[in-house]
């Protein structure tokens, strides 16, 4: 288990590679996190550390989180964050986290939460071809069926696609690649989309899979050697 990092969606636009490539990539603006608590496998059972986000006024708080903060002698943070870690003691109390975490990699998951769409019927939410258009068909057009048998089972079974909230639901996303990464204003860039709404939340954390793709640049290095092999061989 690694560290990961909290960070706001700041929106999409395209870089430009040295190859004149247009990459697509959605911006996200890090923030550094402070290390609040070490968690320690002789007492709790388990590694880990809480590390806190974003600052918030100290007239939001709880008495309670007061006195924790008091106690941490540190800023109220708006978001605490606990992350599984496989060796605790090399992390202390005051401890900084930042972009830098991520210096040597290529790929990261990003979790976030995705667009609410509110109440949505199946020809929206789960892709129903609805029923037919035609005549004998009374106000029914966009309607799902048939939702169970008979007297045996008797009942709808759980899982079923039926209409309901749509969206507002945690993502992951797997192994997006970083193609740029700007540590002085703390942001980073990662091909492709996220899901959610700019400056909606999003974590941030080193890609759990054993990535083996090779990354754009590595590409088109690979295919500008290959090709100067090819030359030389002339």
């Amino acid at each position: 288990m690694t560290v990961g990092l909290i960070g706001t969606k700041i929106g999409m636009t395209r870089e430009f590679l040295e190859t004149g490539q247009s990459v697509p990539v959605t911006v996200i603006k890090v923030e550094k996190g402070r290390v609040l608590d070490v968690i320690s496998k002789d007492k709790q059972g388990y590694n880990a550390i809480k590390v806190g986000f974003f600052k918030l006024k100290n007239s939001k708080l709880t008495k309670q989180m007061k006195g924790y903060f008091a106690k941490k002698n540190t800023e109220p943070k708006k978001i605490l964050k606990e992350f599984r870690v496989d060796n605790s003691e090399q992390y202390k109390e005051g401890n900084e986290l930042g972009i830098e975490i991520f210096k040597d990699k290529k790929f990261l998951d990003v979790k976030s939460k995705t667009i609410g769409k509110g109440f949505a019927g199946v020809m929206k939410r789960w892709n129903f071809g609805g029923l037919r258009a035609s005549h004998g068909v009374s106000v029914s057009h966009r309607s799902h069926g048939s939702t169970g048998q008979r007297q045996d089972p008797g009942k709808v079974f759980k899982g079923k696609k039926m209409a309901g909230h749509m969206g507002d639901k945690l993502r992951t996303m797997l192994n997006l690649e970083i193609v740029k990464s700007d540590p002085e204003n703390n942001l980073i860039y990662l091909k492709g989309s996220i899901p959610g709404s700019k400056n909606s939340t999003v974590i941030l954390r080193e890609s759990i899979k054993n990535i083996t793709r090779k990354t754009i640049k590595e590409k088109h290095e690979a295919k500008t050697k290959a090709a100067a092999a090819k030359k030389g061989k002339k």
